[in-house]
């Protein structure tokens, strides 16, 4: 029959407790190398959020065109569009026709009170946006009739 005195049983608690200390230190030393990988990769190698902002290049003025509004009445717009630097020409036909497809058919009142200029403005900024792929940064009312 085996008896283990005091010390045995230590020396073995002590040898059953140690895989799992490496293994904690294992662990903390796998974390710490993920930290410092991942603080590297954010303060040396992240691409930067703030792109610069696009340098505007030539205006182009595109030909007024007369848009139907409500109740017989017509809307007679001209635009121009500011481009960034280095873009081609651009072709106006995509902006007449975001143009006429915003601005048909609304009443009078929405396209002469400012505050709904502004907003169709800023709608039609954003669909030129899209159509044009970023060469287009602001558009220009020229022309702004209505009869």
């Amino acid at each position: 029959m085996s008896t283990k005195t005091k010390d045995e049983a230590e020396t073995t608690a002590d040898g059953a407790d140690q895989p799992k200390k490496s293994k904690k230190k294992l662990i903390i030393i796998a974390l710490v190398v993920v930290l410092v990988a991942g603080a590297g990769y954010w303060f040396f190698l992240k691409p930067s959020g703030a792109e610069a902002a696009p340098v505007p290049g030539e205006v182009a003025p595109l030909e007024a065109i007369q848009i139907n509004l409500d109740e017989g009445h017509y809307l007679r717009v001209g635009l121009a569009l500011q481009l960034v630097e280095g873009a081609d020409e651009v072709d106006g036909s995509k902006a007449l026709d975001a143009t006429i497809e915003l601005f048909s058919g609304k009443s009078i009142e929405e396209v002469t009170a400012p505050k709904e200029r502004k907003h169709l403005k800023e709608e039609l900024q954003k669909e030129l946006e899209h159509l044009y792929h970023g060469e287009v940064l602001e558009v220009y009312f020229t022309d702004f009739v209505t009869q």
